[in-house]
């Protein structure tokens, strides 16, 4: 699985931080990023928690 945020829509609530620290951080700009290249299984359904739980749909995984 990979992850990406879009960086158009994030308004940097951190919402997926709080899920998922293990994949997602706040950058220098105040927005989330995705830290991985690929999604460890053992991430897998954080990530997904955190696709359906951001205000902005800004991540997309698959």
């Amino acid at each position: 699985m990979k992850a990406r945020v879009d960086e158009e829509r994030c308004r940097g609530h951190g919402i997926c931080t709080t899920i998922c620290p293990s994949v997602f951080e706040i950058n220098d700009d105040g927005y989330s990023v995705v830290t991985v290249s690929e999604i460890p299984a053992e991430f897998e359904d954080a990530v997904r928690d955190a696709v359906k739980d951001c205000p902005e749909q800004a991540i997309e995984a698959s």
